[in-house]
C-alpha cells in the first residue's frame, strides 16, 4: 500500500484524465470530476448525509473504496473535527481524489492509501479501529452487465474487485466495537448485505431506500451498521428517500438534502 502523493502521479497524468469538470461538492468545496468518467451522484450524498447522522461525535471515519474522495469530503465539511482516511485501489480515481483533498486544504486530517483494501496490508495501513465507515460499493456483478468502455466507470459499477461481501468484511476488521458503519448498496439485491452482517456479526440499524422518482422502484438502500458490541434492534428503522415527485422535480426531501450541505 501506497500512503497519499506516492503512487498516482507517477502513473497517471492530465493527457490520462481527460477533460475535468469544476463541481460543487459542499458549501464552498469544489470537486474535481472527469467528464468522460464516473461522477459524484445522489448516492454519494445520501450516504454521506447518513453517515453524518449515524455518528457526529466521530473522531476517526474511514472510506473504503473512496473514489474521486466526494464521499470523504462531504463528511468532513460535515465533521470538521475528524480525522479520516481513504482506500483506493483505481489510480485515475486516486489521482482526482489526491487532488480534491488537497484543493479542500485537507491535507492535514486526511490520508489516502493507494491499494486494495482487501490486502490486509492496505487495512493495517489505516491504522483502525474507525468510528465510522463509509462505502459506496459497485453494484453489478461481473458478466451482469455491459462493461463501461470507460475503466474508470466501469470498476465503479462492475463488482472487479469485489462486492458488498468485501466492504462488509473490511468493516468487520477495522470497526470499533462501539462504533458505525454506513454503506451504500443496490436494491435488487437486498438480501445480500444483511447476510454479510450477519456472517461477521454487525447489527443493522437502520436501512433508508431510496426511490428515484414517485411511481418508480428503489434504485438503492443506505444501510448502517453497528460495531459487534452494539445489540441489534428488534426492527431495525426504515426509512423512504423519494428523490424526485411525479413530475420530475426535486422533492422537499432532496432539497432538504443538498441543504445539508449548504448546497442550494
Amino acid at each position: 500500500s501506497t500512503a497519499m502523493g506516492k503512487a498516482a502521479p507517477d502513473l497517471v497524468k492530465d493527457a490520462d484524465l481527460g477533460e475535468l469538470s469544476d463541481d460543487a461538492i459542499a458549501g464552498s468545496w469544489r470537486l474535481w470530476q472527469r467528464r468522460a468518467g464516473h461522477r459524484y451522484s445522489i448516492d454519494d450524498v445520501l450516504t454521506a448525509a447518513q453517515a453524518v447522522a449515524a455518528f457526529p461525535e466521530a473522531k476517526r471515519v474511514l472510506d473504503l473504496g473512496c473514489g474521486i474522495a466526494s464521499v470523504l469530503l462531504m463528511v468532513a465539511y460535515r465533521l470538521p473535527l475528524a480525522e479520516f482516511v481513504g482506500i483506493e485501489a483505481q489510480a485515475l480515481s486516486f489521482e482526482l481524489a489526491r487532488r480534491n483533498v488537497e484543493r479542500n486544504a485537507l491535507l492535514r486530517r486526511a490520508r489516502l492509501i493507494h491499494a486494495d483494501f482487501r490486502d490486509p496490508e492496505a487495512l493495517n495501513a489505516a491504522e483502525p479501529p474507525f468510528d465510522l465507515i463509509t462505502g459506496t460499493p459497485p453494484y453489478m456483478p461481473p458478466g451482469s452487465a455491459t462493461p463501461a468502455p470507460d475503466s474508470q466507470r466501469h470498476y465503479a459499477r462492475i463488482e472487479m474487485r469485489g462486492g458488498v461481501e468485501a466492504y462488509v468484511e473490511a468493516i468487520a476488521q477495522t470497526l470499533a466495537p462501539q462504533g458505525r458503519a454506513v454503506l451504500c448498496a443496490n436494491a435488487y439485491q437486498p438480501e445480500r448485505l444483511p447476510r454479510a452482517a450477519e456472517r461477521w456479526g454487525l447489527p443493522i440499524l437502520q436501512r433508508c431506500t431510496l426511490i428515484p422518482r414517485a411511481g418508480s422502484k428503489a434504485l438503492f438502500q443506505v444501510w448502517t451498521l453497528g460495531g459487534q458490541a452494539l445489540q441489534a434492534p428488534a426492527q431495525p428503522k426504515d426509512l423512504l428517500f423519494v428523490a424526485r415527485d411525479a413530475e420530475g422535480k426535486r422533492s422537499s426531501a432532496y432539497r432538504s438534502l443538498r441543504r445539508e450541505f449548504d448546497l442550494f
